[in-house]
């Protein structure tokens, strides 16, 4: 069953990007190279409108009838009309949260949210009235961090896949049916659209692909994990760890310049690897891996001691501290563990 639906949304997708790839050009829905681009020539996109009708073909034909069904659908049209508006005619930041936010509310009006966690030592954190806020802050904030690391052929893919592929997985070990299934459609839908938008890429997946992808993981994630134990509660933050780490970092590095936190820039994790000399190919692969390093991390975490779960949450800190550090991710000089570690071997 599991293969079926990979396999039945990876063609579809095959079949139907050809399709939007013509419209796309048609529409003038094109990305243009600007300062902040690595892309050099017109590109089009809209190719996550692909993806969005493969996994509607595959959630209509393996999942319809679940009460999470028709609420998701709704609330993934109204992020990809966003999206879909955006890639067209650019429209304002206030737009796309405000379509966000709609489609969350649909989500939260169909039963996804988190109510309460399971201390580790008995009994349950209840979340009341905060209930709502911290389900869309969640849902919100990772649908935007998938948009914010969708800057270099086949990334924002890429690293999806590894989350949906991770969150499947462990949903299955659940027995979370509806997670895996919807997961492994989403997958599918992703991977046929890698094909085209690996480097050098045919079609980007724009707006429409990345806010759909994020609104997709966060809210899978959620139905995965929710109300469940305190450590499992973080589960989810360490499979995505790269996108929040990378959205983290570009809010801090703002502040500290004293920017807008949603003011563009080309300093994101993938732009500080281009300019350390990585090839385009080899910056995406490099992501590719800390991501799987990340999920890898989650499993092990989710069969730990509690003494062994806070070494890999230890573990995990310092490597994202460590690759701030190495790539600039805050700033060419922000680097305290290296230069103490200068410090120590000068000392020494």
């Amino acid at each position: 069953m599991e293969y079926l639906v990979v396999i039945f949304c990876f063609i579809a997708t095959i079949l139907i990007t050809p399709f939007v790839k013509k419209a796309a050009l048609r529409l003038g829905a094109t990305d243009q190279p600007n300062e902040r681009k690595v892309h050099k020539g017109t590109m089009p996109r809209l190719g996550g409108l692909a993806i969005f009708l493969s996994f509607l073909a595959g959630i209509i034909v393996f999942y319809p009838d679940s009460t999470y069904t028709l609420p998701i659908i709704i609330g993934a049209s109204l992020v990809v009309v966003t999206g879909v508006a955006d890639d067209l005619v650019e429209v304002s930041p206030k737009i796309k949260l405000l379509g966000q936010l709609l489609a969350t509310g649909v989500v939260i009006y169909g039963g996804v949210q988190v109510e309460f966690v399971n201390l580790p030592f008995g009994g349950q954190l209840e979340f009341g009235m905060l209930s709502i806020p911290i389900t869309v802050l969640w849902i919100v904030g990772i649908t935007n961090a998938i948009n914010l690391i969708d800057g270099l052929d086949g990334l924002a893919a890429g690293v999806s896949s590894i989350a949906l592929l991770t969150i499947s997985g462990m949903a299955l070990f659940m027995g979370n049916t509806f997670v895996v299934i919807v997961g492994l459609i989403v997958l599918g839908s992703t991977l046929g659209f890698l094909l085209f938008n690996f480097y050098p890429a045919k079609i980007f997946m724009g707006d429409t692909g990345a806010l759909f992808l994020g609104f997709m993981i966060a809210v899978l994630s959620l139905l995965g994990f929710k109300n469940v134990t305190l450590f499992s509660f973080i589960i989810p933050i360490i499979i995505l760890g790269v996108p929040i780490s990378d959205t983290l970092f570009a809010i801090l590095r703002r502040k500290l310049q004293n920017k807008p936190w949603s003011s563009p820039d080309k300093s994101h994790l993938h732009h500080c690897l281009l300019n350390l000399g990585y090839s385009h190919p080899q910056a995406v692969l490099i992501i590719y891996a800390v991501s799987a390093l990340f999920s890898i991390a989650a499993v092990v975490f989710s069969q730990a001691t509690l003494f062994g779960s806070l070494a890999v949450v230890a573990s995990l800190i310092l490597m994202i501290e460590l690759i701030a550090e190495f790539t600039g991710l805050i700033g060419k000089d922000y680097k305290p563990i290296i230069n103490f570690m200068k410090i120590y071997k000068t000392r020494k």
